[in-house]
């Protein structure tokens, strides 16, 4: 049986309250703010299962491993 190389993929989406609020009254701190929360608890887990993020979108992000493996592990019941 052939084996088929899986790729997994996280999306990581982070929704912050009263983000709009906070743009219409100081973008570049609100983006500041943003960035500076993120670099600390999200962006070190991100790295350290081999991932990157892919695209920055307001106020979440998308993330992806880069790991692989030859199969699925097996659901446990």
């Amino acid at each position: 049986m052939e084996q088929v190389e899986r790729r997994l993929a996280a999306i990581l989406i982070a929704d912050v309250a009263g983000y709009t609020r906070q743009m219409h009254e100081n973008e570049e701190r609100t983006l500041a703010r943003l960035q500076g929360n993120r670099s600390e608890p999200i962006d070190p887990r991100i790295a350290a299962h081999r991932g990157r993020i892919v695209k920055p979108m307001g106020d979440g992000v998308m993330a992806r491993s880069n790991r692989t493996c030859a199969r699925p592990a097996s659901p446990r019941a």
